[in-house]
């Protein structure tokens, strides 16, 4: 498509969440706060489990992998939230809303990939223990994670490109608060069906492809730990469901909002703050509270900063 098809417009206007000043206030405390509680959480998972030789599982490998793409995933759009709560100013360039939509579908992908080698990891320690180490060496771990990036960049690429294709030349308001497939691509001046259909393939089917993985994954667990009962086992039943329930809030709302054209059903921006802040701020919490080593290794760092 000729680079004059879409110059016309050069910039985007990001309506937010609310234009009342007093809900603008309460939606720059609640980012605020959630921003903060990502950032120290997770800076605070990652530090512990680079810094405590006991946490040298692959399981903790994983985790301080996954608390690195919160960070990166959060800081996509929070700061720019904040930034446009505060000073009014709702305006964001072309290229920006363009790197927007590319870097949160590139950490957001990545993470979906993570979630479901986590539960991969899970899986094989509970029901496969004595082949464990093996599956799961180091040098695996690497290769996974590094699959799991490399599968985001070939993703939040191909949706980059298919939104560069398009013509942008007339509406230029974006409802949301963020630049993101559904809402950018309902402002192209041409017929983008084909487009969305491609779009809600790539998407959609990755996050209803990691998901029903996931469930199934955990399903089996579930389902080993129920016929070999015990204290231990208990608690590792309780962990895998508050898990579920983790993944469960990231991939349903990111289901409903991908597996389907942008233009089929108008997608309400509060769901998106689900899987954009609600996700990230509760990650931290069930994955490590749940664990009485994290919980010990935290509280050691602690002791050893005091001291």
């Amino acid at each position: 498509m000729a680079q004059d098809n879409f110059s016309q417009v050069t910039e985007f206007i990001l309506l937010g969440l609310s234009d009342t000043q007093e809900l603008q206030l309460l939606f720059f405390t609640f980012f605020l706060l959630a921003y903060a509680m990502v950032l120290l959480g997770n800076a605070l998972i990652i530090v512990t489990v680079r810094t405590d030789p006991k946490l040298s599982s692959p399981m903790y490998f994983l985790l301080c992998n996954l608390s690195f793409i919160d960070i990166c995933y959060t800081s996509v759009t929070i700061p720019r939230v904040l930034v446009t709560l505060l000073s009014g100013h709702k305006a964001i360039a072309f290229e920006g809303c363009m790197a927007q939509l590319f870097f949160l579908h590139f950490v957001g992908s990545s993470e979906m990939f993570l979630l479901t080698v986590m539960a991969f990891d899970r899986y094989t320690a509970i029901c496969r223990p004595l082949h464990y180490t093996a599956i799961m060496a180091r040098g695996v771990c690497w290769a996974l994670v590094a699959a799991c990036w490399l599968g985001g960049f070939i993703h939040s690429i191909v949706q980059t490109v298919l939104m560069l294709q398009l013509p942008f030349c007339g509406p230029n308001t974006i409802h949301s608060f963020f630049c993101d497939v559904p809402p950018v691509v309902r402002l192209a001046c041409a017929d983008t069906t084909l487009t969305e259909w491609l779009m809600a393939s790539n998407s959609g089917l990755i996050s209803l492809g990691c998901f029903l993985v996931l469930v199934a994954s955990y399903t089996l667990i579930l389902a080993k730990l129920r016929a070999h009962i015990s204290q231990g086992n208990g608690k590792a039943l309780s962990t895998c469901v508050s898990h579920l329930m983790a993944v469960t809030l990231l991939f349903m709302p990111c289901i409903f909002t991908y597996l389907r054209p942008a233009g089929t059903l108008s997608t309400s921006k509060y769901v998106c703050v689900i899987y954009t802040v609600f996700s990230p701020v509760m990650n931290p919490l069930i994955y490590t509270l749940r664990s009485s080593e994290m919980k010990g290794s935290m509280w050691r760092l602690w002791k050893r900063c005091r001291a």
